[in-house]
């Protein structure tokens, strides 16, 4: 399966952690790289690690986060399901975010390495 030529993807600095929190008072909206999800059953973040909240209940710490760069037009079908059917077929698990902008795919640490040469191997362009 061979990537999309133009589409580049970006290794974000930083250790990430996926967390479940009581609410969402003790994250700062300022913080760079919060994503935030509030359903009927729970209410996630995704945030650096350095930036977990006390109130946090459970979290899974040691993501790395990969970015879809550009400004991805909502008429664009399949670029996020390629990246990730790539990813699957090597056996690295994710955790995906879609912003207005673009996409933003997690893999844990031991995974990045892998999943960088898996992509550039499908003609992907990676920034380090």
């Amino acid at each position: 399966m061979k990537g999309v030529v133009d589409t580049e993807i970006k290794k974000i600095d930083g250790s990430f952690s996926v967390c479940k929190v009581v609410d969402f008072s003790e994250v700062d909206p300022s913080d760079k790289f919060n994503f935030i999800s509030a359903t009927d059953e729970e209410n996630s973040l995704i945030c650096l690690t350095k930036n977990v909240p006390k109130n946090t209940v459970n979290r899974i710490d040691g993501w790395r986060a990969l970015r879809i760069q550009g400004v991805l037009d909502f008429s664009l079908i399949g670029i996020l399901s390629k990246i990730l059917d790539l990813l699957a077929e090597a056996k690295i698990g994710i955790a995906a975010v879609s912003t207005f902008n673009t996409d933003y795919i997690f893999v844990k640490e031991a995974d990045l390495d892998k999943a960088v040469v898996t992509l550039a191997e499908a003609n992907y362009k990676i920034e380090i």
